[in-house]
């Protein structure tokens, strides 16, 4: 059994925070750059804004956007890891609140949704999806979510008998409906199956892969190139103001569900496609 402390958990959540914000990962860089080449006008003098910006961040150590998001943690858990100091929740949690402080970052989140909406000041919460696997390790994925692109995500319970052409129809409608909003060019995560809250779920983590990575099912694999292609045909380009690329890449998680229903989820993520990884 291996055994892991509360400083462990707290110092890595800390360091993913305060790197993701400001480091694009590769492939989200080398996507935009690939994407600038392709555009003309205006359009590429808007996506060489957005290179420079990543240069400016990596170089200052300033975030990349100054909304830094809610943190949304992926935590792998071993079942041969033993945390030794208690709730490892707040662990995570102190984790944000730390680098919030020491990396000057907004805080974004507030206590109640609806009626007070006071601001939490250090970002805590964050929104943890915990699984448990068979090893000794913990993986941690940390994904700062801004609310820009999140607010033009959505979710539609379908009929199974809309079937392929509903879920298509859907996504186009969504980003479309989204226009410049969610600062494209995106990448739109797909969650189909599940249920109402899973297929959420698949369509966060869709974002996680690498752009471009296509799903293992070929038939998937085909359906994410089929809706990038009508995406971009969409013509809203980066920032919206028109363009061929919209989208960098479409991504799509599935997972089984009821015989009864249909629950496709599109999770739109900006330019700005920030996540890290560490394993304890």
């Amino acid at each position: 059994m291996k055994k892991i402390k509360k400083e462990q958990i707290i110092e890595t959540v800390k360091k993913l925070y305060m790197e993701a914000v400001v480091h694009l990962p590769q492939d989200v860089s080398d996507a935009l750059k690939n994407a600038y080449k392709k555009e003309k006008g205006l359009t590429q003098e808007i996506l060489k804004q957005i290179i420079d910006n990543e240069k400016i961040a990596q170089e200052d150590k300033i975030p990349l956007c100054q909304d830094t998001g809610v943190a949304v943690l992926f935590v792998e858990w071993g079942t041969d890891v033993i945390f030794e100091d208690g709730e490892p929740i707040e662990a995570f949690n102190e984790g944000i609140r730390r680098a919030v402080k020491e990396g000057y970052l907004r805080a974004s989140v507030v206590d109640d949704p609806l009626f007070e909406r006071k601001n939490t000041r250090d970002n805590t919460p964050c929104i943890i999806h915990f699984e448990v696997l068979k090893s000794d390790k913990v993986k941690i994925i940390l994904a700062p979510k801004g609310a820009g692109s999140e607010n033009m995500s959505a979710l539609r319970m379908l009929k199974p008998s809309q079937g392929l052409q509903g879920v298509k129809d859907f996504v186009i409608e969504t980003v479309k409906n989204a226009g410049g909003n969610p600062c494209p060019p995106v990448i739109v995560g797909v969650g189909i199956g599940g249920n109402f809250e899973k297929s959420a779920i698949l369509a966060k983590k869709a974002l996680l892969r690498k752009v471009g990575e296509p799903n293992k099912n070929s038939l998937y694999a085909n359906l994410e190139m089929e809706l990038l292609n009508e995406i971009n045909a969409l013509g809203i380009g980066a920032m919206g103001v028109g363009g061929s690329i919209t989208a960098l890449a479409v991504h799509i998680e599935y997972a089984p569900c009821h015989i009864a229903s249909l629950p496709v989820a599109v999770n739109i993520q900006c330019h700005s496609a920030r996540h890290k990884e560490a394993e304890i």
